[in-house]
């Protein structure tokens, strides 16, 4: 089966969050599989500039016709990683952020407009037409829509998925992006682009596509209710009616996330040896300046700083947690007001408290490998990755049950697991990791646990294998009707 899968992130080109995790590693699983899956993503400057990448120019120049009067020239270049191509879609604006900055997103709409329709426009000149294009979050949401009221009729026996990686960011703009594309407001006021008086590109996708999924079982059900539906509660409901709508758990590059080979840890271990893991904790604490606590876990958190991580609910039980004691590592980015307050924790305890206030991926390797447990109490999660990371390091994860977390980490067996975004409750988890901690065999006991358990992307592609053939037969079904 051809496969297209399309992201504006992709590991390791550009990486903003789990979602480029996922547009990097599932082709390659899906491709082990059989299928011919190929990546395309936007061109950015910080990518064409790497040398690393020998970028080949597939089509040195081609025209996007946007609407009658507008039209932007493209170009197209592609590599191969691990013998996967991946395109890369380029032009004369939007896509000119560098590494340094921090994000590939910039504000605004129109270049995931142009992005959608340059793909479609792509495929047709490079005379590659894929079985299934699989569209990822909003920025993509488009994409369906095109391959049903605007594209050639090349597409009409291709089917569409469409991936929610996090409800919560839609992408809402006005009615000039349907001008954009020449698009008729009819779509507007049928309700099949409108929510709340905005276009909305992620309901757009998902009421055009012919399959939609999330990355977790347990999120796909969530979304359905008042509390994570993010106003979509009532769509998500009736695609989960039609037989439209499922999870899939995200797998984890095992390749990548490796301990016995990870270049970025100062020692290599494997649940078969964990003898490096002791030097990786040493280490890690002479690296941030935290003394030796006997008897103390050293806990780490890697996040983007936000109420969704549950940021702030770590904070209020903070000092309950170095008092029994505990000592913990907070790596991120985000809320600039979350960040004031762990540096004033960094501050009041010196001993039991390091923030590592910046993006930093080789730092993260060595948190995951080091610390003894991580945190994620997160008030929503889709589906995670870091809990993955960590057992895959023998750091045994602490974690709300809510999505992802929820169908990865059982209390007792691999983790430690609370219910409520209560401070308390998160303490008392905390406070039974600690009291595993003290006695050695059990709690090596749930570090292999963790280390065995298949994080793979493999039964993962097989999931989605069965997607995109049940989504191609719907698309089938569809087009004899409209034949």
């Amino acid at each position: 089966m051809r496969v297209l899968i399309v992201s504006v992130e992709v590991a390791p080109f550009a990486k903003v969050g789990g979602l480029a995790d996922v547009a990097g590693a599932l082709p390659k699983a899906l491709r082990r599989l059989g299928h011919d899956a190929r990546v395309v993503m936007p061109l950015y400057r910080m990518i064409e500039e790497d040398p690393r990448w020998q970028l080949a120019e597939s089509i040195e120049q081609f025209e996007v016709q946007m609407n009658p009067n507008w039209t932007k020239s493209a170009v197209f270049k592609e590599t191969e990683i691990d013998g996967m191509p991946v395109g890369f879609i380029g032009t004369d604006e939007w896509y000119d952020e560098s590494v340094d900055s921090g994000t590939v997103y910039r504000p605004g709409g129109m270049q995931h407009l142009f992005f959608s329709q340059a793909v479609l426009t792509a495929m047709e000149q490079l005379d590659w037409i894929p079985d299934v294009i699989h569209c990822n979050d909003w920025h993509t949401g488009f994409l369906p829509l095109l391959m049903r009221e605007k594209a050639d009729k090349v597409w009409d026996d291709v089917a569409s998925i469409f991936t929610i990686h996090n409800l919560a960011y839609q992408g809402e703009f006005g009615l000039e992006v349907l001008d954009a594309l020449d698009l008729p407001h009819r779509l507007f006021n049928s309700e099949q682009v409108e929510a709340w008086g905005r276009v909305n590109f992620l309901k757009t996708g998902a009421v055009y596509a012919d399959r939609v999924n999330t990355v977790s079982e347990s999120y796909a059900n969530e979304i359905q209710t008042p509390e994570f539906g993010c106003t979509l509660e009532g769509l998500m409901a009736h695609l989960d009616s039609m037989g439209r709508l499922c999870g899939i758990l995200n797998g984890i590059d095992t390749d990548v996330f490796n301990p016995a080979t990870d270049p970025d840890i100062p020692a290599h271990f494997s649940a078969a040896d964990l003898t490096g893991k002791k030097e990786c904790r040493a280490k890690l604490l002479q690296e941030v300046g935290l003394p030796d606590i006997p008897g103390a876990p050293l806990l780490g958190v890697v996040s983007r700083l936000s109420s969704q991580k549950g940021m702030d609910l770590m904070l209020k039980a903070a000092e309950a947690m170095f008092s029994l004691p505990v000592q913990l590592i907070v790596q991120g980015l985000g809320d600039p007001a979350l960040a004031q307050a762990f540096s004033r924790l960094e501050e009041r305890y010196p001993h039991n408290f390091r923030f590592v206030h910046r993006f930093d991926a080789p730092i993260a390797q060595r948190i995951y490998a080091g610390c003894d447990g991580f945190l994620m109490p997160s008030a929503f999660e889709p589906c995670g990755l870091g809990q993955m990371i960590a057992m895959r390091y023998g750091t045994i994860p602490i974690v709300r049950s809510t999505g992802g977390l929820a169908d990865t980490v059982f209390e007792g067996h691999n983790g430690f697991v609370f219910s409520n975004q209560e401070p308390m409750e998160l303490l008392a988890a905390v406070e039974r990791a600690r009291f595993m901690y003290q006695n050695p065999d059990p709690w090596k006991a749930l570090m292999l646990k963790g280390m065995n358990t298949d994080l793979t992307w493999d039964n993962s592609a097989w999931l989605y294998s069965r997607l995109y053939q049940d989504a191609r037969s719907a698309r089938g079904i569809v087009a004899a009707k409209s034949a």
